[in-house]
């Protein structure tokens, strides 16, 4: 009896010890790829350092290409994904607004994307971006309308602006925003990053619980 108590003990030791922590790859633009920053200080190992501080064994995989559109995305969402990750993040619309492309064609674009995800019966989570307000105020509502309503059809995990942890910490004032940008004032510096992933960690957190069901 004592020798088959060892060996149950053993094999679930054995079982803990070799399982494999869950890969998930995120798949945007220079937000995801870490634009101007230390190769440690991007979105992605900041993120993938916050999850795994927070109890959830990923690995992060960096599909991030600087300036890429939600098209560029889309044409490259099978490849992406043919290695058959256990998860994705999607982060993408931001170089489709410094372009004002039509926000019907950003959701047909990032819809390919989950379709694809779906299809591979990957789990996703989506963030999201909001439109400034100078092209117009039906231009945002449509924009920002995109993320939610995606996330809906397609039953992925949403987070619905790639920049509220910065936007929370300012309150909404632009010159104190400058803090955590880098001198473009575009990109996130590395604290800015820190505040933003902060913000996303939860709804990640969302995506590796619907991973694990």
């Amino acid at each position: 009896m004592h020798k088959i108590l060892a060996l149950l003990s053993l094999l679930l030791f054995s079982n803990a010890a070799w399982a494999e922590p869950l890969r998930i790859t995120a798949l945007g633009d220079s937000l995801v790829q870490g634009y101007g920053l230390p190769q440690d200080q991007g979105l992605v190992p900041q993120l993938e350092h916050w999850l795994n501080e927070n109890g959830a064994e990923v690995v992060l995989q960096n599909a991030g290409v600087s300036g890429d559109t939600t098209a560029g995305g889309a044409e490259r969402a099978e490849w992406t994904l043919s290695d058959n990750p256990d998860g994705l993040i999607v982060l993408l619309g931001g170089n489709d607004l410094l372009r004002g492309l039509a926000p019907a064609a950003a959701r047909a674009n990032l819809a390919l994307i989950l379709q694809e995800a779906e299809t591979l019966g990957i789990e996703t989570l989506l963030i999201g971006m909001k439109a400034p307000g100078n092209y117009g105020l039906d231009y945002k509502t449509a924009f920002d309308a995109i993320y939610p309503d995606l996330a809906a059809e397609f039953d992925a995990v949403l987070h619905p602006d790639a920049f509220a942890g910065i936007a929370a910490a300012v309150g909404g004032d632009p010159a104190a925003a400058q803090a955590y940008l880098q001198d473009d004032g575009i990109h996130p510096n590395a604290r800015g990053v820190a505040l933003n992933v902060a913000a996303i960690g939860p709804a990640a957190l969302q995506l590796v619980t619907a991973i694990q069901h």
